[in-house]
């Protein structure tokens, strides 16, 4: 990561304990007159970065893929929590703890002392050696990601005089201070009354009250960019600023290089630094928000109150719907402070919105983050209990834990009703679909419902030790392909959260963020269609009887969206992972499910082509390594090195369609033996996931999930060891005995 440091812990970190309770992940620290009531365990050690050889003890060298996916479920297995899931790391966007902590200095809200110091060591370890901080981690300084951050420091009580502050703020005024920061900068300052709104486009609360038939009304956006403008709005339309006190005169002193007095508000709101800018605003934006500019200071009062009631009506409803987690942190955050301005500070809701701040923490090796949601649980689960049944796991005794209590944290996070005002709030029916992190959370995705529920049809079919007591009923799963069909686009693909309901092209040119790319709908995804497809397929084979023909419809138009995404080398681009690697991986696992593979009479050209892009890119030492450019530049950029989970990923998808050189992937998995740690664990390398082609964001289980799916894939095709290949290959018949998934 550029610019990153070791920066020695300020808490003892022995004392820091971490629950889970269905998912529900909260750290703790036990200042030193508390008592100790367990030793830390491996999961709290390791995910400390604390020695927990004791533990995770050095294991035989593996000389075989077959031992090596052995060794790494020994280590992998340590770290699951006793509700099932396996807790870590998701964190990397730099623009969340500032909201974080710009709501809670202003609601007067306290977080621990022990939380306070690990927050300033993270900002310290995250800065980057010119003194700025990025977008997110392994980004270069932004205005955005400088200017926000400093203010969390200030807020935590960094002195103005600290030389990291110094060089923060020096970076900060030469791209001409806080002025020039992005709108959703320009948001959380004036917030913070460090900015005027009138610095800012409107935001257009009435936008609320127009008739949902309209091509940019809010129910046709995606819903993460739907429900943080949501608040956004609100606020705006309140002209809401936190009271002035001393803290806040001196930053408007310390983040502009004018006097703050004498700024011309109007002109900032198109001064954004150009080292910020992903996507520019279109010539239809500044058009539209010419106009809306113009009508806001003669907007009528009786309509815009009635249009803040409306959204104030939804920012409830969304609170209830999601338990006060909220989609993520962002709109956490700004509901929390609207809450506590609507309800008070004493009120049942903003408790509750205070209880779940520690849903979004993690304690980590350099200190307390914001996470990207409150976790990855669902997603984690299902990936590392199929990526173990296609190691053998199901077989082997010591495993069966783990593996059972994988499959009981599917049975309990899956949605088994929904809410009779999903429509009325513009929400997706989730009645029988899997949320990203945890049943409370309550937004399901389509792809996470998918990979949950072939998780689940997996550990059933290979793991007979679950008692059928605790198995998910056959009316639930049929609940969850019925989301799952209800979901598909007319174009025959999968969106995220919801279906598509914007026209893409128009609504993207109104993007006002500035700094993400793709945020204004539910685009449809390869990603998600190909989870969608495989796990309807295996259904079928499941469950030959329920909506077979609806099902088989869909299966051919899905693979028909695929198709359509294939570049012109052979690629598919990945939208959620970095990047060419992870697409083609899916669209190739999609193509095989389907009976597409390299050598069938079936097989189209266009695996050919996929599979000849992932050789084209495999490097010297027989890995592949992608670098975070590949996503926000569009285009396959190679890292120095190889890395672990694009090697894995790529292997995954070579193997999925039998392509036939073995030497090919003999190279590929020598690679994942060689980098193997003597504990089972592998190291963590380059952040590997992504969102809205910009910010990278870290899946910190994926180099021990995928390594050990690829190891265990390539051990059950190729049963020899890959330091002595043998060409032996496997039978049609044998592959059909597989768990493939």
């Amino acid at each position: 990561m550029p610019g990153s440091r070791r920066i020695d812990p300020v808490t003892d970190l022995t004392r820091w304990r971490l629950t889970s309770i269905d998912g529900r992940r909260r750290w703790h620290f036990i200042s030193i007159d508390g008592t100790l009531e367990r030793e830390q365990n491996v999961l709290e050690k390791y995910s400390l970065g604390l020695d927990c050889s004791d533990e995770a003890k050095k294991l035989p060298d593996a000389e075989s893929a077959a031992e090596a996916a052995i060794n790494g479920m020994k280590f992998f297995s340590l770290l699951q929590a006793d509700d099932g899931h396996w807790p870590n790391d998701y964190s990397g966007p730099l623009f969340l703890m500032p909201g974080l902590f710009i709501v809670l200095y202003i609601t007067k809200t306290k977080l621990p002392d022990a939380f306070v110091k690990e927050s300033i060591r993270y900002l310290r370890s995250v800065q980057l050696a010119d003194g700025g901080w990025g977008l997110h981690t392994e980004d270069n300084a932004t205005v955005f990601g400088t200017a926000l951050n400093y203010v969390v420091m200030r807020l935590l009580g960094v002195s103005p005089e600290d030389q990291d502050l110094v060089k923060a703020r020096k970076l900060l005024h030469h791209h001409g201070g806080a002025a020039t920061i992005p709108s959703w900068g320009k948001f959380w300052l004036c917030i913070l009354n460090c900015y005027k709104w009138e610095g800012m486009h409107t935001l257009f609360p009435e936008l609320w009250l127009l008739p949902s038939w309209l091509p940019a009304h809010p129910s046709t956006l995606w819903v993460h960019c739907r429900i943080v403008y949501l608040g956004m709005s609100y606020l705006y339309g309140k002209r809401y600023y936190a009271p002035e006190d001393s803290l806040i005169l001196s930053l408007r002193k310390e983040l502009f290089v004018e006097d703050f007095e004498t700024i011309d508000w109007p002109a900032q709101r198109e001064n954004i630094a150009k080292i910020d800018i992903y996507t520019p605003h279109s010539w239809l934006y500044s058009m539209v928000f010419g106009m809306l500019d113009t009508y806001e200071p003669f907007h009528s009062s009786w309509y815009r109150e009635s249009a803040l009631k409306v959204c104030l009506d939804h920012i409830k409803q969304d609170d209830i719907m999601t338990n006060f987690i909220s989609i993520g942190p962002i709109s956490k955050m700004i509901n929390m402070l609207i809450r506590w301005l609507e309800d008070g500070p004493d009120s049942k809701a903003f408790l509750q919105h205070v209880d779940r701040v520690y849903d979004y923490i993690w304690m980590g090796r350099d200190g307390v983050n914001m996470q990207g949601t409150n976790g990855t649980q669902i997603w984690d689960v299902s990936y590392a209990a199929m990526a173990m049944l296609e190691a053998g796991a199901g077989t082997k005794p010591e495993f069966q834990e783990a593996l059972r209590k994988a499959y009981s944290y599917l049975e309990v996070s899956q949605m088994v009703e929904s809410s009779p005002k999903c429509v009325q709030y513009y929400r997706q029916y989730n009645k029988g679909g899997w949320p990203l992190t945890t049943r409370d959370h309550g937004l399901i995705v389509s792809d996470t419902t998918a990979e949950a529920l072939k998780a689940a049809m997996l550990l059933e079919e290979k793991c007979p030790f679950i008692g059928s007591e605790a198995k998910i009923s056959r009316e639930r799963l049929h609940e969850a392909v019925d989301l799952l069909l209800d979901m598909v686009n007319p174009n025959g693909g999968y969106s995220s959260y919801e279906t598509l309901r914007g026209g893409e092209k128009l609504l993207e040119l109104l993007n006002p963020s500035e700094v993400f790319g793709d945020i204004m709908v539910d685009y449809t995804y390869t990603e998600c269609t190909s989870s969608v497809l495989q796990a309807l397929r295996h259904f079928v084979d499941y469950d030959p009887k329920y909506r077979t023909d609806e099902i088989w419809n869909v299966l051919k138009n899905g693979l028909g969206y695929i198709k359509q995404n294939q570049l012109p080398d052979g690629s598919f681009e990945g939208s959620w992972g970095v990047c060419f690697t992870y697409g083609t991986w899916f669209a190739l696992e999609a193509f095989a499910c389907m009976g597409q593979n390299y050598n069938d009479n079936t097989a189209s050209m266009q695996v050919k082509k996929a599979c000849a892009f992932l050789v084209s890119r495999q490097m010297e030492d027989g890995g592949w390594g992608e670098k975070f450019a590949s996503c926000s530049e569009r285009r396959y950029v190679q890292s120095e090195k190889s890395l672990v989970v694009n090697t894995s990923w790529a292997l995954l998808g070579l193997m999925a369609v039998r392509y036939p050189d073995e030497e090919v992937l003999s190279r590929g998995v020598k690679v994942l033996l060689d980098r193997q740690i003597d504990d089972g664990d592998w190291p963590q390398e380059s952040i590997c996931g992504v969102f809205n082609k910009s910010c990278a964001i870290g899946y910190t289980a994926f180099k021990n999930i995928f390594p050990i799916w690829a190891l265990g894939r390539h051990a059950q095709l190729y049963p020899s060891s890959p330091r002595t290949f043998s060409a032996e290959s496997v039978s049609d018949k044998d592959w059909e005995k597989i768990p493939h998934v």
